[in-house]
């Protein structure tokens, strides 16, 4: 009886496993690329490919990392790094605690800590789609096959691109760039055609950018840009809501 049990939880953990690849696989399709274009650019930039790497694995963060090869190339502090790094990724707390609220009643704690460890904007959207999931037998193993999946990719990625940094020329390097932002503007696109305040928010946050770059250091003006634009956008969508 327990070895038939047995076999068939473990049919079950399967079944969900083979779920999260197929859930999953658009994800990973979308991370690689993106992670060779920073594995490329973070090597070009002086980054050795230990630690290009690490920052992927420890960070896992592809807009925050961007961001932090960017402003290393620049000449940025420390401070402002971690600053920009944890302005950027605020978003992740509040990711985190709406999808750990709607699951918390059918998954352990212990599971929803290592879950929360693999939220993305992308795993966030997918597994937000897929709340159902958790209501299964052995659904943990559905999102933790998506997340790390996702993991996988986006370090192995790096890795990859880190690798061909050291061959590829640093012309046609410096093309890949344009990865990033078309990345942002194909998230922005959507959200500008539903409601066109989404547009002033990244005008009027760009402008904020521009113009504290005259006053303080590249990275500061990250941060301000950041801040001012995302308070900006409390302020559009209190007055949308109203």
């Amino acid at each position: 009886m327990r070895q038939a049990s047995k076999r068939q939880g473990d049919s079950q953990s399967m079944y969900m496993i083979q779920k999260g690849i197929q859930v999953g696989f658009p994800i990973i399709l979308g991370y690689i690329p993106v992670a060779l274009t920073y594995g490329v650019l973070a090597s070009q930039s002086g980054m050795s490919l230990l630690d290009l790497t690490l920052m992927s694995a420890l960070v896992y963060a592809g807009a925050s990392q961007f961001m932090g090869v960017n402003m290393m190339a620049a000449s940025a502090s420390a401070i402002e790094i971690v600053v920009a790094t944890f302005v950027l990724n605020f978003r992740h707390f509040i990711m985190s605690l709406s999808f750990m609220n709607e699951i918390r009643d059918r998954v352990s704690l212990k599971g929803r800590v290592g879950l929360s460890l693999g939220l993305t904007d992308e795993t966030f959207a997918v597994a937000s789609m897929n709340k159902e999931k958790a209501e299964e037998e052995k659904g943990v193993f559905f999102y933790a096959t998506i997340y790390m999946a996702a993991y996988l990719s986006w370090v192995i990625g790096s890795f990859v691109g880190g690798l061909l940094g050291e061959v590829i020329p640093e012309r046609l390097s410096q093309s890949m760039g344009i990865a990033l932002y078309a990345m942002f503007i194909g998230l922005l696109i959507p959200s500008v055609k539903k409601e066109i305040k989404f547009g002033f928010i990244a005008i009027i946050a760009m402008l904020i950018n521009v113009i504290a770059n005259q006053f303080v250091s590249s990275g500061w003006a990250i941060v301000l840009g950041t801040v001012f634009g995302g308070l900006t956008g409390v302020y559009f969508l209190k007055e949308k809501q109203q």
